[in-house]
């Protein structure tokens, strides 16, 4: 017999009720092709991130059917690497590239729906799936620890993998190693080059942000290693206080370039999902509730909004808003166990930084201790 899904919707008092987060559920639903694919927004491209971030926004929605269609979409489409296309269109590869952090998501993804569903066989037939996607994110690291961003295809198989880490990419990467290390705690399957490869990355999240792309333009740069689980506490806090002024909109949300005037509601929800994360909830919920400006009559959220024009640019309803939101309502209101999948405190423990090869001690060779054998 299958579990039961969750009955609880989130709702958040004085923002928003349980009906209007189901509504926003049932928005993205309703551009979901009949494959299974959640494209950004209906007729638009689908890439494996935000396809599996709004299978997570059906799921606590109240729309658990969708939300699995959606796997079945992202087992079905996996190539026999373990890594996604960067961009499908109606069913069409438009960019065969695969970009790691999309592709290391169906980690975190199948956590969550543990988290909610508690379906041991459901976890057991996505598991060859995700490990596919975490042994080739693994196998591009680079020798500093953060994630190559991307692989070349071209006729039909892997190319040129890009020596380039993104920092808000290699963040997200971070979390899905401890999702991935925590599903293979559950299936009694160790991956122990995982907890290697994700102590390098957090080290290198932590002690050399220098060492990545410069993308620092971009809000997701400041928040994401707080987001993704690398960057916790004083740490943390002091990250974010140090760009707050510069990112935060007030009444509004935050900008996605810090250059333009220009608020978008899936980051201003994931910096709301970062801030609960650190028990910040109190400027969480400030913020979730400024974004609400992006929402209309039917539940479905614009990407963005100009101030300067009163202006939602592009003109559009995303579904990856909607999700965020929904996942950014879950956090506030603790309604499902799938709120703590940004908190972690269900992961398996922070990672070490063993056998790093950036110059740095690691604490294997502080402790003396010779390294755990694969």
């Amino acid at each position: 017999m299958r579990p039961e899904p969750a009955r609880t919707v989130p709702s958040v008092p004085g923002v928003l009720t349980a009906t209007q987060v189901a509504e926003s559920a049932a928005s993205i639903e309703a551009m979901q092709e009949p494959d299974g694919a959640i494209p950004w927004t209906t007729g638009a491209h689908t890439d494996v991130w935000n396809h599996l971030e709004s299978a997570m926004g059906l799921l606590v929605g109240g729309r658990p059917a969708a939300a699995e269609r959606a796997f079945d979409w992202a087992l079905a489409t996996q190539r026999a690497d373990g890594s996604w296309p960067m961009r499908l269109v109606a069913g069409e590869v438009e960019d065969a590239s695969g970009e790691t952090n999309m592709s290391a998501y169906l980690a975190v993804a199948l956590w969550h729906h543990w988290l909610v569903r508690r379906d041991a066989a459901f976890v057991a037939r996505c598991w060859p799936t995700v490990r596919r996607a975490l042994d080739w994110v693994v196998s591009v690291q680079l020798p500093f620890g953060g994630i190559a961003w991307a692989q070349e295809w071209g006729d039909g198989r892997p190319g040129i993998v890009h020596q380039d880490a993104l920092l808000a990419a290699s963040s997200s990467v971070h979390q899905s190693l401890r999702a991935g290390v925590s599903l293979a705690e559950l299936l009694d399957d160790p991956q122990p080059e995982w907890e290697l490869a994700g102590g390098r990355l957090r080290h290198a999240l932590r002690a050399h942000p220098d060492l990545f792309l410069d993308k620092s333009e971009f809000s997701m740069d400041w928040y994401y290693p707080v987001l993704g689980g690398a960057v916790r506490g004083r740490a943390a806090e002091e990250m974010l206080a140090g760009r707050w002024d510069e990112f935060v909109v007030p009444d509004l949300g935050i900008r996605c370039v810090s250059t333009n005037p220009w608020v978008t509601g899936a980051e201003t929800c994931e910096l709301v999902l970062a801030l609960k994360a650190l028990g910040d909830r109190e400027r969480a919920l400030r913020l979730f509730a400024d974004m609400q400006h992006l929402r209309d009559d039917e539940g479905r959220y614009w990407t963005g909004y100009v101030w300067p024009d009163d202006v939602n640019w592009p003109g559009e309803h995303s579904t990856y808003t909607a999700a965020a939101m929904i996942l950014a309502a879950d956090a506030l209101s603790d309604a499902t166990p799938g709120a703590d999948i940004m908190r972690g405190t269900t992961m398996v423990a922070p990672f070490e930084p063993l056998a790093l090869e950036c110059g740095c001690e690691s604490t294997d060779a502080l402790s003396g201790l010779p390294l755990r054998s694969a």
